[in-house]
C-alpha cells in the first residue's frame, strides 16, 4: 500500500496545461485502489490455495487411514497364517514322533519274538541231535536205557536188573523144578558191586566250569578232557581228516548214517580217500564199514569202521551232554552232572582202547 506524501493536494486543471493540486490527488487515489485490489486478489489466491492444500491434506489423511487399516488387516492375516503353520508343524511333528514310537515298539516286539523263536529252535535242534545220537548208539544187543525206560524198572516188570554197571537176566537167578518138586538152585555168577569216589581236583574243575559253562577248551575242565579223552579218541591214522572230524563234532555239524550193504556203490580210484565198504577212511585199515559220515555241508561221505564209529559216537555223546548243561536243560544237581560226565569220559576211554559193541541178530 502506497502513502500519499502531499500535505495539501491540489486540484487537477482540466483542458491540459500544468496539473494543479487536484490532479495529484486523483493519481494517488488510483494507486491506492490498484494496490488494494491487488491485495484482495492475493488474499483470495492465498485463501484458495490454502483451501486446495487443506483438501489435498484431508484426502491424503483419508488415504493414509485406509492404508493403515489395510496394513492392520494384512498383519492379522499374516499372524493367523503363522499360527496355523505352527499348529500344522506341531501336529506333523507329533504324528511323526507317534509313528516312530509305534515303529520302535513293533521292532522291539519283533526282535523279542525272533530271539524267543531262535531260542526254541536251538533247544529243538539240541533235542533232535540228542535223539539222533541216542538212536545211533542203541543196538539190539545193547539197548540204550534212555530210549527204553522199561529196562530201568525193577521188580516184576523188569526183565533185566542193573547192578554195578552190568546187566544180567533175572530169570537166570530162579531155580528150575526137579522131579521131587523142589527147585534146584542154578549157578549164578555174582558180579562185584562197583563203588566210586569223587576226585576232589576233577570235581573242583567241573564246578568252576559249571559256573560259566562254555565250549572253550581254555578252561581246566575241558582242557584236561581234550588232552586225556577227546584228543586220543579222535586221533586216527589220517590226521588231516581227523582234525576235520573233530571240528565237525565241536560245531555239531557231523552226520553219521548207516549204509545198506546191499546197495553199496562201487568205489572208484579217485574216491579212495573217502574209504569204501571194506576200508575205513579214518584208520585206512580193511574193515567192513556199515556206516559213513558227512562233515557239515560237504558233499563227500567217508566210510568208517565200527571201531571208528564207536569212538566218534562217544565224543558226540559227551559234547551233547555238556551242551545241554550249557543251555540249562539239565535239572540235576552238580554231583549227578559230574558223575554223568565221568561216565561219558569212561565211554571215550573204552572206545579209544578199541572196545565197541556189535550188532547181533
Amino acid at each position: 500500500m502506497q502513502t500519499d506524501l502531499d500535505p495539501e493536494p491540489e486540484s487537477r486543471v482540466e483542458g491540459g496545461g500544468q496539473a494543479g493540486p487536484t490532479s495529484g490527488r486523483g493519481h494517488g487515489q488510483l494507486s491506492r485502489l490498484r494496490s488494494s485490489s491487488l491485495e484482495i486478489k492475493e488474499k483470495e489466491i492465498r485463501e484458495k490455495g490454502s483451501e486446495i492444500l487443506r483438501e489435498q491434506l484431508d484426502a491424503a489423511k483419508k488415504e493414509l487411514k485406509l492404508k493403515d487399516k489395510e496394513c492392520e488387516r494384512l498383519s492379522q492375516v499374516r499372524n493367523q497364517l503363522e499360527q496355523e503353520l505352527e499348529e500344522l508343524t506341531a501336529s506333523l511333528f507329533e504324528e511323526a514322533h507317534k509313528m516312530v514310537r509305534e515303529a520302535n515298539v513293533k521292532q522291539a516286539a519283533a526282535e523279542k519274538q525272533l530271539k524267543e523263536a531262535q531260542g526254541k529252535i536251538d533247544v529243538l535242534q539240541a533235542e533232535v541231535t540228542a535223539l539222533k545220537t541216542l538212536v545211533l548208539t542203541s543196538t539190539p544187543s545193547s539197548p540204550n536205557r534212555q530210549l527204553h525206560p522199561q529196562l530201568q524198572s525193577s521188580g516184576t516188570r523188569g526183565a533185566y536188573k542193573h547192578v554195578g554197571g552190568h546187566v544180567r537176566n533175572k530169570s537166570a537167578s530162579g531155580g528150575f523144578p526137579t522131579s521131587s518138586g523142589k527147585p534146584e538152585p542154578s549157578p549164578v555168577s555174582v558180579q562185584p558191586k562197583e563203588d566210586r569216589e569223587i576226585d576232589s581236583v576233577l570235581f573242583a574243575e567241573f564246578l568252576m566250569w559249571k559256573e560259566h559253562p562254555s565250549l572253550d577248551r581254555s578252561s581246566a575242565f575241558l582242557s584236561r578232557i581234550y588232552s586225556e579223552e577227546i584228543g586220543p579218541c579222535l586221533s586216527f591214522t589220517r590226521s588231516e581228516l581227523s582234525q576235520l572230524v573233530q571240528s565237525a563234532v565241536e560245531s555239531n555239524s557231523l552226520t553219521i548214517e548207516p549204509v545198506a550193504m546191499s546197495a553199496l556203490p562201487m568205489v572208484k580210484a579217485s574216491a579212495i580217500e573217502c574209504g569204501g565198504p571194506k576200508k575205513c577212511a579214518l584208520s585206512g585199515m580193511s574193515r567192513l564199514c556199515r556206516h559213513r559220515i558227512k562233515l557239515g555241508d560237504k558233499g563227500s561221505y567217508y566210510y568208517i569202521s565200527p571201531s571208528s564209529r564207536a569212538r566218534i559216537t562217544a565224543v558226540c555223546n559227551f559234547f551233547t551232554y555238556i551242551r545241554y548243561i550249557q543251555q540249562g536243560l539239565v535239572r540235576h544237581d552238580a554231583e549227578q552232572m559230574f558223575w554223568e560226565v565221568m561216565r561219558l569220559r569212561r565211554e571215550m576211554t573204552v572206545a579209544k582202547l578199541g572196545f565197541y559193541l556189535t550188532d547181533q541178530g
